[in-house]
Parts: C-alpha cells; sequence; structure tokens
C-alpha cells in the first residue's frame, strides 16, 4: 500500500522483531545466568522515561511475581533527582530500558547509581552505539526494535519481551523461556484478528474517551496503550487497574465512551463484571485476552509469557484514530523522538 505511515509497519512487523529479539537473548543467555548466579540483591529497580517508565512498571510486576524478590518501576528523572526516597540501604539491581539508549535522565540515573556505588546495572536498548548500551555489567541490545516513527510500538514490545525473558530465567524457569519462541507466531495470528476491530473503532469519531484497564503486570501495559491512543490521535485517554475504575472514574463513563480492558484469566469474572458495569452505564467496552474476549489469543501460553499479546491490537486502534482525524502518527504533535537535556 502506497502512503501508509511507517507506524503501520512498525505494529505489523512485531512478529518478526520479538523473533529476533529471542534469538539475540538465546544467545546471550550464558551471560545472563553467569550474572544471575553471582547476583545478591534486596531489590530490583527496572526504570526508563515515557513509554519505557510504563514497561518498567509492567516487567517489576512480572518480575516480583515470578522470582519472589521485590521490584519496583520508576522513572528514570526520579532515580536521578529524588534518589533517598527511590533507594532503599541495601543493594539493588537497577534494570534501565530505553529504545535509544541516549535518553539523558535515563544516562543521568544510572551513572548517579554506579557512582554511589548501590549494585549492578542492567540495560536493555536498540541501539548497540549508543551510551546506555555500553554502561552496565549486562547489556541486552535488540536491533530489531529500532524504528523510525516518534511512538514506540515495536521498539516497545521488543524490548518488554526481553524483560520478560529475563524474569522468566532470573526465576529459575527456562522452560518459560523456551516457550517463548511460540509467540510470533501467536502475534501474527492476534494482529490479522485485531486489525479489522481497529479499523471499526479507531475510525467512530463518536467516540470522545478513551479507558484503558489493566491489573497486576497488565497495568504498565493499559498505561502505554493509554499513551499510545494520547500521542497518536491526541485523545483523552487514561489508564486505571480494573476494579480502581468503580472508585469514581465510572462517573466519566458516557455513549461517547470505550472503556478497553486487558483481561486476565485467572481473574476474569472481577474483570468483565466491571465491563459489564460500563455497558450498563452506557458506554461500549472491548475486551482482550486468551479466550472468551473480543480480542482472542487462543495463545495456549503461561499467563505471564502472553501479556506482550495484549499490545499490538491496541497500538492498531490508536493508529487508525490518528488516520481517520487526519493526524501523522509518525510524528506526534509537540515530540521528539529522544528528550535531551
Amino acid at each position: 500500500m502506497q502512503n501508509q505511515p511507517i507506524t503501520r509497519q512498525e505494529i505489523l512487523s512485531q512478529p518478526e522483531a520479538w523473533a529476533a529479539a529471542l534469538q539475540v537473548f538465546t544467545a546471550a543467555q550464558k551471560d545472563i545466568v553467569k550474572f544471575a548466579s553471582g547476583a545478591n540483591f534486596e531489590q530490583i529497580i527496572f526504570t526508563g522515561c515515557g513509554s519505557t517508565y510504563y514497561l518498567a512498571l509492567a516487567a517489576a510486576a512480572l518480575t516480583q511475581q515470578l522470582t519472589g524478590r521485590p521490584a519496583r518501576g520508576l522513572p528514570a528523572s526520579e532515580l536521578w533527582l529524588y534518589q533517598d526516597s527511590s533507594y532503599t540501604a541495601g543493594r539493588t539491581l537497577l534494570v534501565a530500558v530505553s529504545r535509544s539508549g541516549e535518553t539523558t535522565e535515563t544516562l543521568r540515573a544510572c551513572q548517579a547509581f554506579l557512582e554511589a556505588n548501590r549494585g549492578e546495572l542492567v540495560t536493555l536498548s536498540c541501539y548497540g552505539d549508543m551510551p546506555l548500551a555500553k554502561m552496565g555489567t549486562l547489556n541486552l541490545v535488540f536491533p530489531s526494535g529500532q524504528e523510525q516513527s516518534v511512538a514506540q510500538t515495536r521498539a516497545f514490545s521488543t524490548l518488554y519481551l526481553g524483560t520478560v525473558a529475563l524474569a522468566a530465567l532470573w526465576a529459575g524457569q527456562p522452560h518459560l523461556v523456551d516457550s517463548l519462541a511460540r509467540l510470533p507466531q501467536a502475534g501474527q495470528r492476534l494482529i490479522e484478528q485485531a486489525a479489522p476491530l481497529a479499523a471499526e473503532f479507531g475510525p467512530d469519531l463518536t467516540l470522545e474517551r478513551f479507558y484503558w484497564l489493566g491489573s497486576g503486570p497488565r497495568y504498565g501495559l493499559a498505561a502505554e496503550l493509554s499513551l499510545k491512543m494520547k500521542e497518536m490521535s491526541l485523545s483523552h485517554s487514561e489508564p486505571f487497574h480494573f476494579l480502581e475504575f468503580r472508585h469514581g472514574p465510572q462517573s466519566m463513563v458516557t455513549n461517547a465512551s470505550l472503556v478497553i480492558g486487558l483481561q486476565s484469566s485467572t481473574n476474569s469474572a472481577y474483570e468483565n463484571a466491571v465491563l459489564e458495569d460500563v455497558s450498563a452505564l452506557g458506554g461500549r467496552s472491548l475486551s482482550i485476552g486468551e479466550t472468551g474476549t473480543t480480542v482472542r489469543f487462543e495463545a495456549g501460553l503461561d499467563e505471564v509469557l502472553r501479556n506482550v499479546l495484549y499490545l499490538p491490537a491496541g497500538q492498531l486502534i490508536a493508529l487508525e484514530r490518528s488516520l481517520s482525524k487526519g493526524l501523522n502518527p509518525d510524528q506526534p504533535h509537540n515530540l521528539d523522538t529522544v528528550v535531551r537535556l
């Protein structure tokens, strides 16, 4: 198709990017295991800026779930400027994530961390020749996540997949790492299923408000998809934990609202009840999950592994809305690819 935005190609090419990233991870697996065998940390902190801050939230929740170690996600600017309220006195494993590897706040947070001798640094990025990729004890570079668009799509999901693989390996569950090889195929099926729904909901300009619901390790992903809707389409968009939506935010629900739920399998009954409340209040809803949802993965993978599959459907909805409003999703208003101070 001619004159299609680069962002569309970057969204659609994610399964191939994931397959390439998993090859990188497999090649580095011995170094990762060696690093983990000597690790002795009281906490793990994931950090980034913008999209990768939301990635940090999702990665921290999943890592704590799998490993049992305390893990948090914090913006890099907080680690840099508010160190006393960010770190405990114990040894810390800092995992810094950046698409470009040159975001100022992330670099300064890592430098301050190293200068204070707070622990060890692991980095994940997409460009091996950038400063961040040279700072850590362990540096993982995923070139397949590189992209031209300002709004992250392929980079986010590829880097997030890297943190999922790390968490599985650190948890001593290599069988989960092996199962990740099935994700690219599941991702391709998901994109084919989600594209028509995105083409239906995205261009519907009667919708004025978007709310993205996700709990546990999915809250950070809901926040990221909400950001994509804001960046690409300049639309009112907010993320919430599922049950928290009842505690005030649902007062904003009208027939011009679309609530998108990133549903789990373990707590689907509670989460589906929230979406039923939305319908009863006159709003519209769309659910994404393994089975019994509007968009269905049917991936047959452990729930901790398939979270990355929530991303393409939400990204496509944001893309279609951007195009329907005559905007350029490749170059969102007032934004640059890298923030340098």
